[in-house]
């Protein structure tokens, strides 16, 4: 079975990464390391999953102009990563520049996927930064640029995937993050799903976060979780 569970490892320290990745590989084999983790240890932490046998989801969420984007998916793809990301908000040019440079090595490159809206947003923050009051309309919108620019798919919450999914086609991959098992704290998620309802909804993979890695017992929470996925 395809794995769909990415555990973000959302902690400020290579020791408290190396701790996670002993107690969760190989019963977890992707992991998100964000900005928290790489300012703080850098291409170290990658490396280190890789040698596990695991693979990395750089969550960086790069946003810049085209050109800058290029040469940073340049060198993102010459490392050794599974997926990075970047935003969707970002515009037409910018995604495109960066999956050209990319494809331009000419050799297996990570997914490029593009952050739609922040699963922290809800219809007030829209209005704040000048965007319509519909979040799922938007990150639609979003997800078909992203298509169109040449992106392998886009990170959005559980409950656009439907929407993405008929727009941009069953193949365009749909991460979602803001998963929730039920009965644990929203934390700053606003837009959240169980694991097995963002799966029936089609998503393609779920990160998960301070529900695993801040258990009494990461590896069962983890587990758990799988359980639920394969229960769909």
């Amino acid at each position: 079975m395809k794995e769909k569970l990415i555990v973000a490892l959302d902690v400020d320290s290579l020791k408290g990464a190396c701790e996670l990745l002993d107690v969760l590989y190989p019963a977890v084999k992707i992991f998100k390391v964000g900005y928290q983790l790489f300012l703080k240890c850098g291409w170290k932490v990658v490396k280190i999953i890789k040698n596990r046998g695991a693979k990395t989801f750089l969550d960086l969420k790069l946003l810049d102009i085209p050109n800058t984007i290029s040469r940073a998916s340049a060198l993102l793809t010459k490392e050794d990563i599974f997926m990075f990301n970047i935003h969707a908000l970002g515009g037409f040019k910018m995604m495109f520049e960066a999956v050209r440079a990319a494809k331009s090595f000419g050799k297996k490159r990570p997914l490029i996927i593009a952050v739609t809206l922040l699963t922290s947003f809800d219809n007030k923050t829209l209005t704040q930064i000048g965007l319509e009051e519909n979040l799922k309309e938007e990150a639609i919108k979003l997800a078909m640029l992203a298509k169109k620019a040449g992106l392998d798919g886009v990170v959005a919450s559980p409950r656009e995937v439907q929407g993405i999914k008929r727009s941009c086609g069953r193949d365009f991959i749909v991460v979602c993050p803001g998963i929730r098992p039920k009965g644990a704290s929203r934390d700053d998620q606003k837009r959240t799903s169980t694991p097995a309802q963002a799966i029936a909804k089609g998503a393609d993979y779920i990160v998960v976060g301070r529900p695993i890695t801040q258990a009494k017992n990461p590896l069962a929470a983890a587990q758990k979780i799988k359980e639920q996925i394969e229960s769909v």
